[in-house]
């Protein structure tokens, strides 16, 4: 995941990257020695199945029809998420049972049982790969039948259209989606998306990636802390992030920039700029981010993308970290991962990020920005942490780390008293 931090008119970067990721569930469902399902869940599988395939298709009554009667305040909840879910464009919505707890064979009225299943769908157009969270369904059997009677997401964030009607904005590279707020907002987010797609596609040279995003933004700071399954101060002053499955794997993700509009709301176009745009990075990149890559990396060629070609000199865009050289606090070393957490002192967070961001600016003017995108390739290739930075050094600069770390406090005191 992704944040930002401002203060004031000055930009105090506060980036969690990767910290927050939609996990996929493992397993094959529930099993009979056979391999396959048992009667019963193939029933409940057919419920949902059914389920889906109204939301789908758009049929109201059908929708409702699979929901328990008895249950009406779930039946007046899923109808509202229906009609909120009016202007999304569905390329898919389906369920996928994991586990069930007391299914019986022959089910008596009134029986209840829970399934533990993981929603899938993607977004027309957008989503190359499902976006995927677990969900906990109540059943009741009724009539002969199984039905919906309630549903747990606790634990795993709500989605956008449980939130209320989402109004949807398309633009050239992107797509925004938002609740609570007004059109011409979206458009002005959308319109600055699409400014950000190809700045990023231009950074990411040689890295293929889909060139389009999705932006959710919800009506308040405490409905981005539903979204992300996290309590709200978490991301108080975060102007956004961003959500998704980590790569490596070559695999295209389902990422998500999650907007706080409380937080974007008090910067002004350039900081609004800075915001897409980074977060566009880690959407680029996210496949070839693994958990060999050091968020060193990953938030400061974020910010490489972000601030490039904006003219900023080092001491304009890293403040925190001119104010320590200036003081003879010159980092000994990279920032590690704990250094860009949340909690803690607020200029650390600052100069983990500034110190990320130009130990790339560095590779890009000293070796050539192609020789950073090939860098941040190589070290995401590897499938562990330990040795991964040194060997991608020696592989594409042909340095070592000792000296890679020896040139960048040498450029930091450099830029940062140019």
């Amino acid at each position: 995941m992704t944040g930002r931090r401002w203060s004031g008119r000055r930009a105090v970067c506060c980036l969690a990257a990767l910290l927050l990721t939609l996990q996929a569930l493992a397993g094959c469902g529930p099993t009979a020695s056979s391999g396959r399902p048992d009667a019963a869940t193939q029933s409940v599988q057919k419920l949902l199945d059914g389920w889906a395939a109204a939301l789908r298709g758009r049929d109201e009554p059908a929708y409702l029809g699979a929901v328990d009667p008895a249950a009406k305040d779930y039946q007046n909840a899923r109808r509202q998420v229906f009609a909120n879910l009016a202007a999304v464009p569905l390329a898919s919505w389906d369920y996928r049972i994991v586990s069930t707890t007391g299914l019986r064979p022959t089910p008596g009225e009134g029986d209840r049982a829970t399934a533990q299943a993981e929603l899938r769908y993607r977004l027309a157009g957008y989503d190359t790969a499902p976006v995927t969270a677990p969900v906990r369904l109540a059943l009741v059997w009724r009539g002969g039948r199984w039905y919906v009677a309630a549903e747990d997401t606790s634990g795993s964030g709500s989605q956008l259209w449980e939130q209320g009607a989402v109004t949807v904005v398309r633009g050239e590279h992107s797509l925004v989606l938002g609740t609570g707020q007004d059109q011409g907002r979206l458009r002005a987010m959308a319109e600055l998306a699409d400014r950000a797609v190809p700045a990023v596609s231009e950074a990411w040279q040689h890295g293929t990636w889909a060139g389009r995003v999705v932006i959710e933004m919800p009506a308040s700071l405490e409905r981005m802390g539903a979204l992300l399954g996290s309590p709200a101060a978490n991301y108080r002053g975060i102007a956004a992030v961003t959500t998704g499955e980590v790569g490596g794997a070559g695999a295209a993700p389902a990422d998500r920039i999650i907007v706080n509009p409380e937080a974007y709301g008090t910067l002004g176009e350039f900081g609004r700029r800075i915001v897409l745009t980074h977060e566009t990075a880690h959407v680029a990149t996210r496949a070839l981010t693994s958990a060999a890559t050091p968020l060193w990396l990953s938030e400061g060629f974020a910010d490489w993308a972000a601030y490039r070609g904006t003219g900023r000199t080092a001491r304009q865009a890293a403040p925190e970290l001119a104010q320590a050289v200036s003081a003879s606090r010159l980092p000994a070393v990279l920032p590690e991962d704990p250094d860009f957490g949340f909690a803690g002192e607020p200029g650390r967070l600052a100069r983990a990020y500034e110190e990320g961001w130009l130990a790339c600016r560095m590779i890009a003017e000293k070796w050539g920005e192609a020789k950073l995108v090939a860098f941040y390739r190589a070290v995401g290739g590897h499938k562990k942490r330990p040795g991964a930075v040194e060997a991608a050094l020696q592989q594409v600069l042909g340095i070592g780390q000792a000296d890679f770390t020896a040139r960048w406090r040498t450029y930091l005191t450099e830029a940062l008293n140019d």
